[in-house]
């Protein structure tokens, strides 16, 4: 019974720590002190560091790793990304400057255009040139009028070539139910067929004119247009930068005035180079283009005149040595592609 008591007090003094009771025996604190003073000495696990000879060994042996930053065992490589952002800036920077650079050339053409439209601003007339290219824009309206002229007629004589055919056929075939009318529908039958024959030979020709015509107005004259156009714009150009380089020289001559008056300078003379050269090559295209005119007109006209003589007084001979003599072919009536006659 004694001993039961004493093991029962002896159990009742150890202290239970964590959990249990918080009473800290003298021991509990001295080995709490060590613990705290190892982790001081001890490595910063804030920092990581490579030991040598383990823990505990000579300072020497500790290598920081702030320390290897600089070294060479780390080689920096250039960002694709910053390298990306400069490319890209600088094609912001280049389509700045080109939207920057329209937008003032526009402002100075649209002032000079309205200074001109309301007789307060001077312009450069070439007085040849001009009446040239007005004669030309007069030519070309004409010229348009004839091809749509033209157009109708082979549009109209179609049709009446595809009646004669069809009348031939409906004559044919009575010619050969009708016994007491048969001479009669026979030859009227023979003479629409070769009306038509004559007709399809005469479209030909009407239809080679038409081509030549179309080429002539909305290729050769439609290319010498657009040089003018281009022409024009130069001249407009030319004379807005003029105008803005009378305007400065006519100002104060500060610092400031004396750059903008050495760029206006620049600009003028190159806008002066350039409407030079379109004046010039307008020049060279006009003649040409006259030359090429009176070309293709003197043989349309002359294959149309005798074509149409030819074909109204009957000779088929004629009509045919008309084709000839200008190489105009007809398709025949087998070939692999469709006639110009289904073309229509």
């Amino acid at each position: 019974m004694t001993d039961r008591l004493v093991s029962k007090a002896a159990t009742m003094e150890i202290p239970i720590h964590g959990n249990g009771d918080s009473r800290r025996l003298p021991e509990d604190d001295g080995l709490e002190q060590d613990l705290q003073q190892v982790m001081v000495s001890g490595p910063n696990l804030n920092e990581t560091s490579i030991v040598s000879g383990g823990y505990g060994g000579t300072a020497e042996g500790i290598i920081p790793t702030s320390s290897l930053k600089g070294s060479s065992l780390h080689h920096p490589h250039p960002n694709p990304a910053l390298t990306g952002e400069e490319a890209a800036r600088g094609i912001a920077v280049e389509k700045f400057d080109i939207v920057k650079k329209w937008g003032i050339n526009t402002y100075k053409c649209t002032k000079q255009l309205l200074s001109e439209r309301f007789g307060r601003g001077s312009r450069t007339v070439d007085l040849e040139l001009e009446t040239q290219i007005e004669l030309l824009r007069d030519t070309k309206r004409k010229y348009e009028c004839v091809l749509g002229l033209a157009r109708a007629l082979t549009s109209h004589f179609y049709s009446l070539v595809q009646t004669q055919h069809a009348l031939a056929d409906a004559f044919s075939d009575l010619s050969q139910k009708s016994p007491e009318l048969q001479e009669e529908f026979g030859y009227n039958a023979e003479t629409q067929k070769l009306l038509c024959k004559n007709g399809e030979t005469l479209l030909g020709a009407v239809n080679f004119f038409v081509s030549s015509i179309n080429t002539l107005v909305n290729k050769t004259m439609e290319d010498t247009l657009m040089t003018v156009k281009h022409y024009e714009t130069a001249r407009l150009e030319y004379d807005a930068y003029r105008t803005d380089l009378e305007e400065l020289n006519l100002g104060p001559r500060d610092a400031g005035t004396l750059c903008r008056l050495d760029a206006a300078q620049a600009n003028f003379q190159a806008h002066r180079v350039k409407y030079e050269k379109l004046r010039g090559d307008v020049a060279v295209k006009l003649k040409f283009l006259e030359e090429n005119k009176v070309k293709v007109m003197h043989k349309q006209l002359l294959l149309f005149h005798n074509a149409i003589s030819a074909y109204f007084a009957g000779n088929q001979q004629q009509l045919e040595q008309s084709l000839k003599q200008f190489s105009v072919k007809l398709r025949s009536p087998g070939a692999d592609k469709p006639s110009w006659l289904e073309e229509q």
